[in-house]
């Protein structure tokens, strides 16, 4: 087959460890084409817009897209980008494996677990956002919105998920007993979505209890599915039993979209070192081979990641190794070749 797709670089080490994907990609014979477009302060530098029009055009015309860090200016009314895009393209499930890989320090091995946290509504809305007042007096107001449509498309696409990838249990994260209405609601709908999943175990545990039970067994969970904050925080926490951000990918799924990037930020302190671990970004890329029906060639990338990493064969330093984000490249891209 042949497809499209848009590609965003990105700022800081962006481009590095897009580079070292795109090589990835075309070692293992996709037929992928690339759109490259800009997003962040790259295209702000020379299009005066962090996000520009033809970027949004790009991503809706070939409807998947690869995406590097992004960097949004502090201050200045600048809205994250990232946010931007989710709701821009109603991309409502934000996907985030956490998978052991060899070589990484991490404190636990052979953890497999996916966050499947809502993405478009929640604690991250814009709207009823307010500070009043000065000193003493100043209040800070928020708004979480939720809906019963929202919620039950989450949970929906969380046992769904976990149905095709065979999984056995997911668990829904709540702050039920003391947000009774927004988290409430949530739980409701998890509880309802359950029942129509009888082949799945179905578990429900609040959100602090959760933090606790992933530090000190994480072996007990299989699919979490949660709201947006709830999300954000246990999926980075995910990501830490694991190794860390670097080993983070994340997929935003919506019903006429899909963008794949890299957790992690643009690091712009390293930024021209090649310094960059580039899994992040390969093991996206494996999602989105994935969500393209190309589940062989994904296959075929981990494999050639986790072997890499077991060998320390030119990997970056975070990974124990003294290589650089080309050499990695370079090691994954021999052993793809290896296996055609």
């Amino acid at each position: 087959m042949s497809k499209t797709i848009a590609v965003i670089p990105g700022d800081g080490i962006g481009p590095e460890i897009m580079d070292a994907t795109i090589r990835v990609l075309d070692a293992l014979d996709c037929g992928l084409t690339y759109d490259y477009v800009d997003a962040g302060v790259v295209a702000l530098e020379k299009h005066g817009d962090l996000l520009p029009q033809a970027t949004i055009d790009a991503i809706a015309k070939h409807k998947v897209a690869l995406k590097g860090p992004l960097t949004t200016p502090i201050g200045g009314g600048f809205t994250s980008i990232n946010v931007t895009l989710r709701r821009k393209f109603d991309l409502y499930a934000n996907v985030r494996p956490a998978i052991s890989f060899p070589g990484t320090k991490a404190r636990y091995e052979n953890i497999d677990i996916i966050t499947v946290r809502e993405n478009t509504m929640g604690a991250y809305m814009a709207e009823g956002q307010t500070r009043e007042g000065e000193g003493e007096n100043e209040v800070a107001v928020s708004v979480i919105r939720n809906t019963r449509p929202g919620m039950e498309r989450i949970c929906r696409y969380g046992f769904e998920m976990a149905r095709k990838k065979g999984r056995k249990k997911v668990t829904a994260v709540h702050k039920a007993n003391i947000m009774k209405t927004s988290s409430g609601l949530f739980l409701d709908v998890a509880r309802e979505v359950a029942k129509d999943y009888p082949d799945l175990e179905f578990s429900e545990m609040i959100v602090d209890n959760a933090c606790m039970q992933l530090v000190m067994n994480p072996y007990q969970f299989d699919v979490i599915v949660t709201t947006n904050l709830f999300g954000d925080i246990l999926s980075d926490l995910c990501a830490g039993l694991v190794g860390g951000l670097g080993l983070a990918p994340g997929a935003n799924i919506g019903k006429d979209a899909a963008i794949f990037e890299a957790v992690h930020g643009s690091a712009p302190d390293i930024a021209g070192q090649k310094k960059a671990n580039p899994c992040a970004l390969l093991l996206a890329a494996a999602d989105m081979l994935d969500h393209l029906d190309m589940v062989a060639k994904a296959t075929r990338l981990r494999s050639a990641i986790r072997d890499v990493m077991d060998a320390r064969d030119r990997t970056t330093p975070d990974v124990g190794g003294t290589g650089t984000t080309d050499t990695f490249g370079d090691a994954i891209v021999e052993r793809i070749r290896a296996t055609a």
